[in-house]
């Protein structure tokens, strides 16, 4: 039987265990320990309970393992690297990975610094944890894979098939790259503003808001045009991402973003890994960022501000 690994039990992470552990042997890695009982509660409100494989990375140094098939590191942008790091010493290196992070951060330093395969995806599964035993799946997505190389479409199918057969909806792409730039734009017109004032997605709408977010777009818009990333409409210009972007405020109006998340559970944000590359970009194409770097900084301020 395949063996997976699953490297940080949020959402996402517990998620995934939920949805391949009836299919495959699942181990799920965190820093500390978690109950195996686990209950998932899907979209039509069914809850099932589960036993899943949850270990910490204390006991995998300790224990000796079969060695995965797949390693999906599903933690936060900022602690993907850190978390390969820790299992460097426990898998082979021809291991193939698959990135769940959200931003342009961790997925090119890690393809460049792993020399086994690895494999890039983008979500729109939705899905939150309640407490350390229970994840519940509010909607229903689609997870496209693939990687920064085009160079491993057949593992990336391998990975899509399993995920559909999980109940994952799951398509092998080719444009992984202009995907993850798309998701990142969108998230960076969103994300820190509702961070910011503590409103849900659909507050974007309103004023004062709506101005804040046309700033924003303004220079993204700019900065994907230098990149040669277009919408995915396939238009060009500051009015397509703008589309794009109201567009999923309106399909989102009652989420509460991942960034206001950790802001209210004062936790680390993942400003670094969906601002971080685009300011990166605007300053090496020689773009106005004005507007993302106070977004960055306030972010940063309000981060101190909790975080010791």
């Amino acid at each position: 039987m395949i063996t997976h690994w699953i490297i940080g039990p949020g959402a996402i992470g517990r998620l995934l265990a939920h949805s391949l552990a009836p299919l495959a042997e699942v181990v799920v890695i965190g820093r500390r320990a978690l109950p195996a009982q686990q209950l998932l509660t899907t979209p039509e409100s069914e809850q099932r309970a589960q036993h899943l494989n949850m270990v910490t990375l204390a006991e995998l140094a300790s224990e000796a393992h079969e060695q995965p098939a797949f390693v999906h590191i599903t933690t936060k942008a900022m602690a993907a690297e850190a978390a390969l790091e820790n299992l460097k010493n426990v898998i082979a290196p021809t291991t193939p990975l698959v990135l769940w992070q959200n931003g342009f951060l961790a997925q090119p330093r890690i393809n460049q610094s792993w020399s086994g395969p690895v494999l890039c995806s983008t979500t729109t599964e939705g899905a939150y944890l309640t407490g350390n035993d229970g994840v519940v799946h509010a909607g229903h997505g689609h997870t496209y894979i693939g990687d920064l190389k085009n160079q491993h479409g057949a593992l990336a199918e391998t990975v899509v098939q399993m995920l559909t057969q999980a109940g994952l909806a799951a398509t092998k792409v080719d444009d992984i790259r202009n995907r993850l730039w798309q998701k990142l734009a969108v998230n960076a017109a969103i994300n820190p503003l509702v961070a910011l004032h503590g409103v849900r997605n659909g507050a974007l709408g309103n004023a004062p808001y709506s101005g804040q977010v046309a700033a924003v777009v303004k220079e993204i818009a700019a900065i994907m045009s230098a990149e040669s990333i277009l919408p995915p409409a396939g238009e060009h210009g500051v009015d397509a991402w703008l589309a794009l972007v109201w567009q999923v405020v309106e399909n989102t109006a009652n989420n509460k973003a991942s960034m206001l998340q950790d802001v209210e559970a004062k936790r680390a944000t993942e400003r670094g890994a969906i601002l971080g590359p685009l300011i990166e970009n605007a300053q090496h194409h020689g773009l106005a960022c004005e507007v993302l770097q106070n977004l960055n900084g306030k972010l940063a301020a309000l981060e101190a501000g909790y975080l010791h």
